[in-house]
C-alpha cells in the first residue's frame, strides 16, 4: 500500500480526509477490522443508513434491503458501509404514554444519520426507511449533510385475511366495546391482519410519505410502490446503491433536488392520493431542513387545483399492494404532469428530470378502479384543509374527504389527554353531537404530539363516525378517518385558544370556509385567558424533556433545529 492516495477523485471529498496518507494509518487499521482492504481505501465510501429492527413489521426486513444497497454501491465501484439508526412503532405504542416518543424519533433519526455520516466521512448515502417517522427522519438527515444521497422505501405490507390491515384491528376493538364483535372475532382479526413484513397497507402515513418522497425526486422511480417482500424491492435497493455513485460523478446533492418546485410536486402527489395529514408536518419539516420556504397556506393553494383521485384506505376501499399491482404511482404522476399539475423540470436522483423519468411510463389498465380520471375525480379539491379561526389563529389541519360532510357544529366535551377521551368513548359518555377536544397533546405539551388512532378508531367502531367530531393540538394517524382536526396552533401548552375551551361550548368546523370557531365572544375568551395558567412540564429530564424545550410549533413542522434566516 502506497503512502499517498491519489487526490484527483473528486468523489472522495470526505472519505479521503479519513483514510488518505500515512497520518491516517490508525483509521485504516480500524477499518481493516470491519472488512476493508487496500483497494477499498481508494473507493468512495457510501454509508447505508438502515432502520432495521424487530420492534415492528414495517422494518423487520430492512437489513436485507440495506445489504442489497451496500452491494449495489460495491458493484458500482464504491465501498458500502451499513450502519443503523432507530425506529419505533406507532401501531404498537398507540394509545399509550410510549406514543409520545413517536415524533421525537423523527428528530433522533435525523440527528443520528447526520452524526454517523458526519463523523465517518461518507462520500454519499443511502437511507432505507419503512415506517412513517423514519422516512422523513431519513430524508432530513440526508438533507442536513447535503451529500449525494438516495432514499429507499422498505415497501408496503400485503393485505391480511379478508382484506384487513392494522386499522381493521383498531376498529374491531371499538366494535367490541360497542358490543358488535365478540372477543373471538377480534382475536381472529388480530391473528390475520398483519401477515408479514412491510408498512401499513393503506394510504396511511408510510405510503403517503414514500409517495411524496418519490415525487420530491429523492427516491428512484417506483420505489414508493413495491411490496416489502418482493424481488422488485430488493432490486430497487441494489439500484439505489449504484445510483449514489452516479450522483457523485454528477455532483448532485439533496439541495439540488429538494427545491421549492419539488416540494410542490410532493404536495400534489399527497393530495391526489388522498394522503395523510402527517404529510403536512413532515413536508414542512423537510423543507425547513434545506431552507425552502413552505407553509400551511401552500397546501391550501395547491389543493385548489389538485383533485383527489385515489380510492385508497382509510377513506377509500383499496390498499397500496393493489395499486402496486396496476403500476404504482408512476402512471398517475404522468397524468398529473400531462395536465400541468407537476413541474417536469425538477431534477431527481436518477440524474434526470421528473419528465424524463416519466417519458416511457405506460398508462393504467383500462379496467382498473383504483385511480379515477382527473376530470372525474373522487373530490375536485384537496381533502387536506387548512383551517383558521379563533380556535386556531395559527392554523390547523383537517382531513375531510366529503364522506363525513363538510360542516359540523356540536358541543365541546373537553379532555386533558388522549387516555381521558378514550375512556369516555369506551364507556358511552361520548354521544352524537359531541366535539371531542383533546388538548395538551401538542409538540411541547404532550410532549411529542401523539396521534389519535385509538380514539378515532374507537369512534368509528362504535358507529359514531358521522355524528362526532374530534379536534386536538396533537395529530392523527394516516389510518384515522372521520370528522377530525389536528395540529391546532398555538397548542394548549403555549396558551393557545384550545386551552380555553370549556365543556358545552359550541364549536363549528367548516371545511368549505376553512374555519374552526368556538362560538363565544372575544370578551369571554379574554376573561378565560386571564385566568389560565400554564401547567408544569410533564417531563423534567430525558429525551422528551429535551424535545419539549427545543421543538417548534406544529405549523412550522415541529422541528428541533428550526432554520432561521439571518
Amino acid at each position: 500500500m502506497s503512502d499517498e492516495y491519489p487526490q484527483q477523485d473528486k468523489r472522495r471529498r470526505y472519505s479521503s480526509q479519513v483514510v488518505d496518507g500515512p497520518g491516517k494509518a490508525a483509521s485504516r487499521a480500524m477499518l481493516r477490522a470491519v472488512g476493508f482492504n487496500d483497494d477499498d481505501f481508494h473507493k468512495p465510501q457510501i454509508g447505508i443508513a438502515s432502520t432495521w429492527s424487530r420492534v415492528t413489521p414495517c422494518n423487520s426486513h430492512i437489513n436485507i434491503l440495506a445489504d442489497e444497497a451496500s452491494g449495489g454501491a460495491d458493484d458500482a465501484g464504491g465501498k458500502g458501509v451499513v450502519f443503523n439508526t432507530i425506529t419505533i412503532s406507532d401501531g404498537i405504542a398507540n394509545g399509550t404514554e410510549g406514543m409520545k416518543y413517536s415524533m421525537v424519533s423523527r428528530e433522533v433519526i435525523a440527528d443520528s444519520i447526520e452524526t454517523v455520516a458526519g463523523c465517518e466521512g461518507f462520500d454519499g448515502l443511502v437511507a432505507v426507511g419503512g415506517c412513517d417517522k423514519n422516512m422523513p427522519g431519513c430524508v432530513m438527515g440526508l438533507a442536513r449533510l447535503n451529500r449525494p444521497s438516495v432514499f429507499v422505501y422498505g415497501g408496503t405490507i400485503l393485505p391480511g385475511a379478508g382484506h384487513t390491515d392494522i386499522v381493521s384491528v383498531f376498529e374491531a376493538m371499538g366494535a367490541h366495546s360497542r358490543g358488535d364483535l365478540s372477543l373471538i372475532d377480534v382475536k381472529q382479526i388480530e391473528e390475520t391482519a398483519i401477515p408479514g413484513p412491510g408498512s401499513c397497507g393503506g394510504m396511511y402515513t408510510a405510503n403517503t410519505m414514500a409517495s411524496a418522497i418519490e415525487a420530491l425526486g429523492m427516491s428512484l422511480p417506483n420505489s414508493s410502490a413495491q411490496n416489502a417482500v418482493s424481488d422488485n424491492k430488493r432490486a430497487d435497493s441494489r439500484a439505489a446503491g449504484a445510483a449514489v455513485l452516479k450522483l457523485l460523478e454528477l455532483d448532485i446533492k439533496p439541495s439540488d433536488i429538494m427545491t421549492r418546485k419539488a416540494f410542490e410536486n410532493a404536495i400534489t402527489m399527497v393530495i391526489a392520493l388522498g394522503g395523510s395529514t402527517n404529510a403536512v408536518l413532515h413536508l414542512i419539516a423537510m423543507a425547513n431542513t434545506v431552507g425552502v420556504e413552505l407553509s400551511l397556506d401552500d397546501f391550501t393553494e395547491i389543493g385548489k387545483r389538485v383533485p383527489v383521485v385515489a380510492d385508497l384506505r382509510p377513506s377509500g376501499h383499496y390498499m397500496m399492494s393493489e395499486l402496486v399491482a396496476i403500476g404504482g404511482i408512476q402512471p398517475l404522476m404522468k397524468n398529473l404532469l400531462n395536465a400541468g399539475l407537476l413541474h417536469g423540470d425538477c431534477l431527481t436522483v436518477t440524474g434526470q428530470t421528473l419528465a424524463e423519468n416519466l417519458a416511457e411510463v405506460q398508462p393504467y389498465p383500462d379496467d382498473q378502479q383504483i385511480i379515477a380520471p382527473l376530470d372525474k375525480p373522487i373530490k375536485a379539491q384537496s381533502h387536506l384543509r387548512i383551517l383558521y379561526g379563533n380556535l386556531a389563529p395559527e392554523g390547523a389541519v383537517a382531513k375531510i374527504t366529503g364522506k363525513e360532510g363538510v360542516r359540523f357544529t356540536g358541543r365541546a366535551r373537553v379532555f386533558g389527554s388522549e387516555e381521558e377521551a378514550q375512556a369516555r368513548i369506551n364507556d358511552g359518555t361520548v354521544v352524537a353531537g359531541d366535539v371531542l377536544v383533546i388538548r395538551y397533546e401538542g409538540p411541547r405539551g404532550g410532549p411529542g404530539m401523539r396521534e389519535m388512532l385509538t380514539p378515532t378508531s374507537a369512534i368509528m367502531g362504535r358507529g359514531l363516525g358521522n355524528d362526532v367530531a374530534l379536534i386536538t393540538d396533537g395529530r392523527f394517524s394516516g389510518g384515522s378517518h372521520g370528522f377530525v382536526v389536528g395540529h391546532i396552533t398555538p397548542e394548549a401548552f403555549n396558551g393557545g385558544p384550545i386551552a380555553l375551551v370549556e365543556d358545552g361550548d359550541e364549536i363549528t368546523i367548516d371545511a368549505e370556509a376553512d374555519s374552526i370557531t368556538v362560538n363565544i365572544s372575544d370578551d369571554e375568551l379574554a376573561r378565560r385567558r386571564t385566568a389560565w395558567q400554564q401547567p408544569a412540564p410533564r417531563y423534567k429530564r430525558g429525551v422528551l424533556a429535551k424535545y419539549a424545550r427545543t421543538v417548534s410549533s406544529a405549523s412550522q413542522g415541529a422541528v428541533t433545529d428550526l432554520w432561521i434566516d439571518e
